[in-house]
């Protein structure tokens, strides 16, 4: 396993789910280490739905917990769940406005290779968007067998995991009841990916292309 580290300052960051707590369960415990690590981060979240419902407060109120002294905007759309193929038009809007708002140096957001459909157009066409960015997949775990063989891992170290737990469950109590919502399935995959990459937990990412330089400092 041969790590390669991030120099420098990190300024801004995107983070886009399809629905809300995509975007916590994805990468909340990475969203944690970059807020401790990096002062005052902008981060700038869009979610595709959940608008004007208490989904929307819980997803603010989470994505705060999540962001400590990050520079934080959270947009929440009303696309309809469940609906995102038939909303195609609205959904690619609503990117390039988002776009249009931000300067990141990475963009997070779902894989292609999700089965929620929802999911897989937002990863279709972010790059459509953010098309000379290093834009990162997060992986989710659900009824589907759709997890993914990641290709970046970030570690974890147990204080991080067990504080995105605790605010997973503190925020979104909407969720809580759901079979796969609980202590066991987020921790579980966390140490999988941890055994993939040398460290006790990890968040685990997709990285379809990317450029590396050896030469330029």
């Amino acid at each position: 396993m041969i790590g390669l580290a991030v120099g420098g300052g990190l300024d801004e960051i995107a983070v886009l789910g399809a629905h809300c707590d995509d975007i916590a369960i994805g990468m909340g415990g990475l969203l944690l280490a970059i807020c401790r690590h990096h002062p005052g981060v902008r981060v700038r979240a869009l979610v595709l739905s959940g608008g004007s419902t208490e989904r929307e407060v819980e997803e603010r109120n989470a994505l705060a917990a999540f962001c400590p002294g990050a520079d934080l905007t959270v947009s929440v759309a009303d696309i309809p769940d469940g609906r995102g193929p038939a909303n195609w038009n609205r959904i690619k809007e609503q990117l390039n406005e988002f776009r249009l708002s931000c300067e990141p140096q990475v963009v997070f957001g779902p894989h292609r290779g999700d089965a929620h459909q929802d999911h897989r157009l937002l990863a279709e066409l972010l790059p459509t968007e953010f098309r000379d960015h290093l834009v990162l997949g997060y992986e989710i775990l659900k009824w589907e067998g759709d997890t993914p063989r990641p290709s970046m891992y970030h570690p974890l170290d147990h204080d991080i995991m067990d504080q995105k737990v605790e605010l997973l469950h503190r925020h979104y109590p909407s969720q809580v009841g759901r079979d796969w919502f609980d202590e066991s399935a987020f921790l579980g995959l966390s140490r999988l990916r941890g055994v993939q990459c040398h460290a006790r937990y990890a968040e685990a990412f997709v990285v379809e292309k990317s450029v590396i330089d050896f030469v330029r400092g």
